[in-house]
């Protein structure tokens, strides 16, 4: 069998029900024609944030594991040092080894803390910063970091030089795109198969957008949070996604009845640029696409789409925000960005630093619980389209859940690729993940092992359909997901001995993982 050309594409900060074929009214009709001519799954599980996500994504192993438990700074033992550790392997290194072109374009995140206004300090490839290729990548373009400006991003790499010329028409989301699309040509010139890690920053903060993206949405938002939430959760039931005895989780505590907000113009432009991130996102991918049947490819290559977290309810405050050091540079000209939520600012220009905020997430995270951090399942449900017509029936919906982790035995699988025990002189961990090949096929495949996440305190548990699960710092919660995924009747008291058998299958886990208790100290 030929060795199927593979594209991972990840969105970043992507609720659930964020695009067209889980829900959406945003227009993403380049992942709907994937969906509509691959496969569906509805049960996709990230690690609740960014960089452990990626960690876990592209190792097969659990964010602990691969090096990064809690972020990409150190915490002073391997399960937490922030970067991806030598005795774990990547996609790249191992498809590599069965004779692909590895190439990445997009957001790198697992080598360690860039800050955006010290860079000074920035020390890729040394030890503690590995670089994509150092890791398996024989072409990179992006950025090294966990987020910042979509029209001066900082950290941007080409190959391992700095990228500091931005056009006045530079826009990282459409960058991404036209380098993957760049890789590709050079790839099939080579007559290698070829993976391509395809890693967008969309629709991660600041909301930074194109203007004309913009318009299209605007207005499409002021029938409020409440409204999209029932809408989204509707449109899901129709699509087959959820079983319709789910209910709805309720609003969120934090935010408020729409027809109690008083800027609702503001709030409807808030929601309209994060749509046009979106929006842009697919229209990039639309040109990946273009170029793969511009070369008749199309039929020989896996493409899937996956996001590495829920939705984010994150603030930007106005002032004071903690963490702009990281993450907001300062302009070429050398005028300052303005910070935070103001509803005296329209969202969208490089002089911008916005988010979305809660209400607008609870929305894209329709209809469950929580959002990114936490590991209710708002946190960790991730959108997942899988295109592969040479051996995946169209149209098709896979409800067994499946978790980031087993990406990689997957690949391996379909690529004829061993996965080692022994890489540049270090003895590699087993994968923890499992090959879901047989579902692609068709088959009824169902996970062996249980399910496992730890984040900033926040664990859970999941066996079959009992997912046990607890935010930080409160008790666990047990759940039936077969009757009620959307988390909302707590079944621990008359499930007492369930309890006591899977907090204790979570702590041999925690155990074996090197976990530590939150807060780090």
């Amino acid at each position: 069998m030929t060795k199927p050309n593979i594209i991972l594409i990840l969105a970043d900060d992507l609720g659930y029900s964020d695009i067209g074929c889980f829900g959406a009214e945003i227009a993403t009709p380049n992942l709907d024609r994937l969906a509509a001519n691959g496969a569906r799954f509805s049960q996709m599980y990230s690690f609740a944030r960014c960089c452990p996500s990626r960690a876990a994504l592209l190792t097969g192993l659990h964010p602990h594991q691969a090096g990064v438990g809690h972020m990409v700074f150190s915490h002073g033992t391997r399960a937490y040092q922030g970067y991806l550790r030598d005795d774990a392997v990547t996609i790249a290194e191992v498809l590599k080894g069965a004779g692909y072109r590895t190439l990445m374009s997009g957001k790198w995140h697992t080598g360690g803390q860039m800050l955006a206004q010290e860079p000074e300090t920035w020390q890729p490839g040394a030890e503690g910063f590995p670089t994509p290729q150092q890791r398996g990548f024989d072409r990179f373009y992006g950025t090294l970091v966990g987020a910042g400006s979509f029209f001066y991003p900082h950290a941007l790499t080409e190959n391992g030089e700095f990228v500091t010329d931005y056009p006045d028409d530079f826009y990282y989301t459409d960058a991404i795109s036209d380098k993957a699309i760049d890789m590709i040509d050079e790839a099939h010139d080579d007559g290698a198969p070829f993976f391509l890690h395809l890693a967008y920053t969309a629709p991660h903060w600041p909301l930074h957008a194109w203007p004309q993206d913009i318009a299209k949405y605007q207005g499409k938002y002021r029938g409020g949070w409440d409204t999209l939430r029932q809408h989204r959760h509707e449109e899901l039931n129709s699509l087959g996604l959820l079983d319709p005895v789910w209910q709805i989780s309720p609003r969120d505590d934090d935010s408020h009845p729409w027809e109690n907000e008083a800027n609702t113009e503001w709030e409807d432009l808030r929601m309209a640029t994060y749509a046009a991130m979106i929006d842009r996102m697919d229209q990039g991918i639309g040109r990946v696409l273009a170029k793969l049947d511009s070369l008749s490819i199309t039929d020989d290559t896996l493409i899937i789409f996956l996001s590495d977290n829920g939705g984010c309810a994150e603030y930007m405050a106005e002032d004071g925000w903690r963490d702009h050091r990281s993450y907001v540079p300062t302009l070429p000209d050398g005028s300052r960005v303005r910070i935070g939520n103001r509803v005296d600012m329209s969202p969208g220009p490089a002089d911008t630093f916005m988010s979305y905020d809660l209400p607008w997430a609870n929305a894209s995270n329709s209809p469950f619980r929580l959002y990114k951090h936490w590991v209710h399942e708002g946190g960790i449900s991730s959108p997942c389209i899988v295109h592969y017509p040479n051996l995946i029936e169209a149209d098709t919906i896979c409800h067994s859940p499946v978790q980031f982790i087993d990406v990689m035995p997957t690949f391996a699988e379909l690529a004829g690729a061993v996965y080692p025990s022994q890489f540049n002189g270090n003895a590699i961990q087993p994968v923890e993940g499992e090959s879901f090949l047989p579902a692609l096929q068709g088959a009824d495949w169902q996970r062996q092992n249980p399910l496992y996440w730890e984040h900033e305190g926040n664990r859970a548990v999941r066996i079959d359909e009992w997912k046990l699960v607890s935010k930080h710092p409160g008790d666990w919660e047990l759940y039936n997901l077969i009757e009620d995924r959307t988390e909302l009747n707590d079944l621990r008291a008359g499930e007492r001995g369930r309890v006591a058998a899977m907090s204790g299958m979570y702590g041999a886990w925690a155990t074996r993982c090197e976990v530590r208790d939150w807060p780090l100290t």
